[in-house]
């Protein structure tokens, strides 16, 4: 992602995530709306200097360049979000209705991620999950209502699962990593590529 500091370990960004799941009249998944919220540091490295009139706060129009760069270099990471329907992999276009927004020094992307075509999900095992792999950004859902369903049928349900703590000995493996470095070494890709939050939706 643009704009991130120079932190020392793995992971370097922290982010709170909440995720919708927007369906059609149809009911058919359409789009998958993000909102994450990122954690003190970031939020004040990503913005030096944008506070261009200097009174103190940040405006949607001052953010707006920094929403831009983010949800175009999100692409070269599949925007952190995946989504499946009866194992078969779902597909976005570009992100559609992004903007920061600056609460308490924090700093929170909303973006929606339209899918390439309307995705038939009743009857079938679907899966949403909002991790990076390499765990350079570290993801956690919400406490309340992480995964919500937008206009979905009668009888959708939605499991949430979440990550488990690591043991101090692979944290301290993961901190080790130089800051220059995005990918997870060896043994250690198979640890983060399971620190997933995800949820499976269940339609009649």
């Amino acid at each position: 992602m643009a704009g991130m500091g120079p932190a020392a370990a793995h992971p370097h960004v922290w982010v709170e995530a909440r995720a919708e799941l927007v369906f059609n009249a149809d009911g058919r998944v359409t789009a998958v709306r993000n909102v994450w919220r990122f954690d003190e540091a970031y939020s004040a490295f990503a913005t030096q200097g944008l506070d261009t009139d200097g009174d103190g706060t940040l405006s949607a129009t001052e953010l707006h360049p920094l929403a831009q760069i983010n949800v175009e270099s999100l692409a070269d990471f599949d925007y952190f979000t995946f989504l499946t329907a009866g194992s078969k992999a779902v597909h976005f276009t570009k992100p559609t209705e992004y903007w920061l927004q600056s609460d308490g020094g924090l700093l929170t992307l909303y973006f929606t991620l339209p899918t390439k075509e309307p995705v038939e999900v009743r009857s079938l095992a679907a899966d949403l999950d909002v991790y990076d792999p390499t765990y350079y950004v570290a993801f956690t859902f919400v406490e309340t209502d992480p995964v919500h369903l937008v206009d979905a049928p009668a009888g959708c349900v939605v499991d949430v699962r979440r990550p488990g703590a690591l043991d101090p000995m692979t944290a301290a493996s993961l901190a080790a990593i130089p800051a220059d470095q995005r990918e997870v070494p060896g043994a250690l890709a198979a640890v983060t590529q399971d620190l997933t939050n995800g949820a499976g939706l269940t339609c009649p």
